[in-house]
């Protein structure tokens, strides 16, 4: 399988110079030549074991590694997971509920950068590389991240995330990580500003060179990709408890990574009747699939932190598919995206939807409060911010004959004070954690700015070379 940019650019490369590549250098994003369909092959992947429902799919897009290569890469990224099944799936009251928070930092991110971490290891032992991570965090990707890489040798991580827009846990856990290899920094900005330094750097290509830069936001294809696997395997599992023959799914969605991870699969030919998208009040996508326009406006603070952003990196990959893989139609787009800070995608007259397959709303911060409070008062289930916001808009598209599965995208232990509110109860609590409690941090506050950004990263790669 070869890769290709979504504005046209470069020549293929194969996967694992994907891995290593991150942002394409012509500013696009990287996406493989062709999505495989896999419909003749569901029956037996539906028996199949997560680890090895994760292998047949991941092995059709990384064929350049040998398969006992892979097997190992993908065992040894489920170890930190506390969960026998991985990512479970619990029936709650009239949906059910994806579990993506069994990892390491207690976020769906863990699924992929587990993953990518040891994707990196292998492929910077084998070619004698160096890697400089760069990372934007709205909250979650940030200690996954960081959790993924911490302590391996020939990569450094840089993670920025928007100062004091992150949940206490998040940045608890991002900063009492204190490994040589690792390095926080808190931007004076919002996360926004995080992702126009990230692919500011990466669009430096001379800098970029020099310094070896890696990525591990979902601009990096391998994230996407670690993350189609639970789509297939929730599908499988809810359709074995009913019966049904296919499945919605409701996504909370801030970049537009995960939910298009559900578009792979769907595209790959998983029976999917809805992907249900759902925003907080920074609703640029939901605004998008309702009109056609898309159009930034500003970042506004919700309990839901890890989605108020209003620029979706991974919407350009989308748009590939949406242009039919007209790489000039993406690239005009994204200019002028660039420049006026909007574009119109044209809507067939009187659709509902921008696309059949994607409905779209959003959950303001009252409903995300009462949502997660009915919850806990009728189901006895809590929910976290982010995964409240996409129960209530997928409650709005339930079908008989095609039940509903939202992904819980983090442990509300992550949002105490979000689960407080909404119950007036002191409930959200886990041991790692609590166990973060008083631990030293190291954390460097830096401005908005890309060669504010550049400066302590020369100085911190000269003094960790």
């Amino acid at each position: 399988m070869m890769y290709i940019s979504t504005r046209g650019g470069g020549t293929p490369m194969p996967f694992q110079d994907t891995v290593l590549t991150g942002l394409a250098r012509d500013g696009g994003l990287l996406l493989p030549e062709r999505i495989p369909d896999v419909r003749g092959l569901l029956r037996g992947w539906r028996l199949l074991a997560f680890q090895d429902l994760a292998y047949e799919v991941i092995r059709l897009f990384a064929d350049d590694i040998p398969d006992a290569d892979l097997h190992r890469i993908i065992r040894a990224s489920t170890h930190a997971f506390r969960h026998p099944d991985v990512t479970p799936v619990v029936a709650v009251g009239p949906i059910h509920v994806l579990e993506l928070f069994h990892g390491p930092t207690l976020a769906f991110k863990d699924v992929a950068l587990q993953f990518l971490g040891n994707l990196f290891e292998y492929v910077l032992q084998r070619s004698g590389q160096e890697l400089n991570i760069v990372a934007a965090t709205s909250g979650d990707t940030g200690s996954a991240a960081i959790h993924g890489v911490k302590g391996r040798e020939r990569m450094r991580i840089f993670v920025m995330h928007p100062r004091g827009r992150v949940s206490p846990a998040q940045e608890r856990q991002m900063t009492t990580v204190r490994d040589a290899n690792v390095l926080n920094l808190a931007v004076d900005g919002t996360f926004d500003d995080c992702q126009r330094i990230v692919k500011d750097l990466f669009n430096d290509l001379d800098w970029r060179d020099a310094h070896h830069l890696g990525a591990v936001n979902s601009i990096n294809w391998a994230r996407v990709l670690a993350q189609v696997t639970y789509y297939f395997y929730a599908a499988f599992r809810v359709m074995d408890e009913t019966g049904a023959t296919r499945v919605r799914f409701g996504i909370p969605t801030g970049n537009f990574g995960d939910i298009f991870a559900g578009y792979v699969a769907t595209r790959m030919g998983l029976p999917v009747d809805r992907l249900v998208l759902a925003t907080n009040e920074n609703d640029i996508l939901t605004r998008f699939f309702t009109t056609g326009v898309y159009a930034a406006g500003g970042v506004v603070p919700t309990p839901s932190p890890s989605m108020d952003i209003q620029v979706a990196s991974n919407f350009e990959r989308y748009l590939f598919y949406r242009a039919d893989g007209d790489t000039e139609q993406v690239r005009r787009w994204m200019t002028h995206f660039q420049i006026e800070g909007r574009i119109t995608v044209d809507t067939v007259a009187g659709a509902p939807s921008v696309d059949p397959l994607i409905r779209a709303g959003r959950g303001d911060t009252a409903e995300t409060l009462e949502t997660i409070r009915r919850f806990w008062k009728d189901f006895g289930y809590l929910l976290d911010p982010h995964t409240a916001v996409g129960v209530h808009v997928g409650l709005q598209h339930l079908d008989e004959t095609a039940p509903m599965i939202c992904l819980a995208t983090a442990h509300p232990a992550k949002f105490g004070a979000a689960i407080k509110q909404a119950t007036g109860q002191d409930l959200a609590h886990h041991p790692i954690l609590d166990a973060l409690a008083g631990l030293p941090t190291r954390v460097e506050i830096v401005a908005a700015d890309t060669r504010a950004v550049a400066a302590v990263m020369e100085r911190k790669i000269a003094q960790n070379p």
